[in-house]
């Protein structure tokens, strides 16, 4: 009986020890495209009045845990039984970030907007709804991010097991989302942080310049994820195009992947922005 209770916790040691090397190597492919998560989720978590950011950020939050509840187990079943359904399902949600991306850059060059908080307080007193818009742009964005954060963490564990696809893709899922709004938590609340640095150190000593540095530096940060999101967008699509429609894999091969890509993202998105904006002027 012993023996028989040791073999399964060496079967189970095993089977952890598998997941956690599947785990790892998904982890390195799924890099790039968790930090283009990172940066897209922590510039759409900004600009909200700062009574209203950790409420916000944990909506945002629980809405990516319910998208990779329902992504998991539809992509590994549309793996076993429909494999070919998820490069459509891919081709598509590269379409939603390309025109997200690219709406963003018309947004900025043709319609210039207030700076972000002054924006986001002047609109949230106007439109109460201001926020849960948002809110729900932000899990949509989210949902299409993880669709191909789970798509690429399935690929790399393609060889293993079911358990083992199941099981790695389930934690890849976890930390993505545990590790990104963490991060986003912590960028958004640097300048209450800041404050309460200044505060403490009356003004004097290396607290002092510290909460300053914070304070000083949340504008800039967000700025620069606000870009940095942007181009991610339009390049997490593009890479989603030159790997899943065959007449665009390596379609110019003497160009750095890099360039082509953020060329394919680019092209589509103004492309959906163009029939997106014609629909909406007919209707």
């Amino acid at each position: 009986m012993a023996s028989g209770f040791f073999a399964i916790l060496d079967d189970i040691a095993a089977l952890m020890d598998d997941v956690a090397v599947a785990a790892k190597l998904a982890t390195k492919k799924t890099a790039g495209i968790l930090g283009d998560d990172l940066a897209v989720n922590a510039e759409k978590a900004t600009g909200f009045l700062s009574s209203r950011e950790i409420p916000v950020l944990w909506a945002i939050t629980k809405g990516s845990f319910i998208n990779k509840l329902i992504i998991v187990p539809v992509a590994i079943a549309l793996n076993v039984f429909w494999p070919v359904s998820i490069k459509v399902i891919l081709v598509f949600g590269g379409l939603y970030l390309a025109y997200e991306g690219m709406e963003k850059i018309v947004e900025y060059i043709f319609h210039r907007k207030k700076p972000v908080r002054q924006a986001a307080e002047e609109v949230l007193k106007e439109d109460p709804d201001a926020e849960k818009v948002k809110v729900k742009s932000a899990i949509t964005t989210d949902f299409i991010l993880s669709v191909e954060i789970v798509i690429i963490a399935l690929g790399s564990a393609a060889e293993s097991s079911l358990m083992i696809q199941i099981l790695t893709v389930s934690v890849v899922a976890l930390l993505a989302t545990i590790g990104v709004y963490g991060i986003v938590a912590l960028i958004v609340r640097m300048d209450d942080l800041g404050f309460k640095l200044i505060k403490r150190s009356g003004e004097k000593g290396f607290l002092n310049t510290l909460g300053t540095l914070l304070v000083s530096a949340l504008p800039v940060i967000i700025k620069i994820l606000a870009v940095v999101g942007t181009i991610a967008l339009i390049m997490v699509a593009g890479g989603i195009f030159a790997h899943n429609v065959p007449f665009l894999h390596g379609l110019f091969p003497t160009i750095p992947a890099i360039f082509t890509e953020m060329a394919m993202g680019a092209i589509a998105g103004v492309i959906v922005v163009a029939m997106v904006t014609a629909v909406k002027k007919l209707l």
